[in-house]
């Protein structure tokens, strides 16, 4: 199954890279001509569409990964088919809208995270199109939704994906700063919370219960975990979630 591409940007990118290096074969990946696509035609030999029309005459599948306000103009007067599989990336646009768009067409909704390009993207979907979600296994871990008044408050986690990064970022830095190795220090920090991530997703205990295990009075998580309460770090992380489902729906 062909899969196509409109909007050919930092996102589809690791999409397609995290494909690729997952096996699949370049002749089955279409992409608008406009964007980045020029480029991974040439690096990865995937194939150029003319236009968006032709992309959706020839796909089975297809990708939309344009900005949120130009989404529905992008999908209009496509020749959608009857069935055909809009899977649409773009953050806080419904279902509903992109459906006026393109009526003829099945709509699903996926939020992938650039972390797709190394086949490790936590990835949103609604709903679980079986063809759409064994896709996604190509780049990572897909998270199916049961609802898509979940979807909204499930995309913060894509805004807090790049918090968790600067957060890595600063203590690599401040590592480096008392001086050890800067590969190390980078490498250190980036496992410590992969380590976290999986203690979290793995272990059955309540997650307070864990934290309250590291935590141990005296000790020097809980002196860190104190100073940072003292420096509003925990309400200020929600209220950044706060903000960010704000956008995503539009208030």
């Amino acid at each position: 199954m062909t899969l196509g591409i409109i909007g050919v940007g930092h996102l589809a990118v690791a999409v397609i890279e995290g494909l690729i290096a997952s096996g699949m074969a370049p002749g089955d990946i279409l992409l608008a001509p406009r964007g980045k696509g020029p480029a991974m035609a040439d690096r990865f030999g995937v194939r150029l569409a003319a236009d968006n029309a032709a992309v959706v005459a020839e796909s089975g599948i297809v990708l939309l990964a344009v900005r949120p306000g130009a989404a529905a103009d992008a999908v209009a007067d496509l020749g959608w088919r009857p069935g055909q599989r809009l899977v649409s990336a773009c953050a806080g646009v419904p279902i509903e809208a992109l459906q006026r768009a393109a009526p003829e067409a099945e709509v699903v909704r996926v939020m992938p995270l650039t972390a797709a390009s190394i086949g490790a993207s936590p990835t949103l979907v609604f709903p679980a199109d079986p063809d759409v979600v064994a896709l996604l296994e190509r780049v990572g871990s897909p998270v199916p939704l049961r609802r898509e008044d979940d979807f909204e408050v499930a995309t913060v986690h894509a805004a807090v994906y790049g918090w968790a990064q600067a957060l890595i970022a600063t203590g690599a830095k401040w590592s480096a700063a008392q001086g050890l190795d800067e590969a190390t220090a980078r490498r250190l920090a980036a496992r410590t919370f992969v380590a976290a991530g999986r203690m979290i997703a793995e272990q059955p205990a309540p997650m307070d219960d864990l934290i309250a295990a590291l935590a141990t009075p005296g000790g020097i998580t809980e002196a860190g975990l104190r100073s940072l309460e003292r420096s509003g770090v925990p309400a200020g992380w929600e209220e950044a979630c706060d903000v960010v489902l704000g956008r995503l729906k539009g208030s």
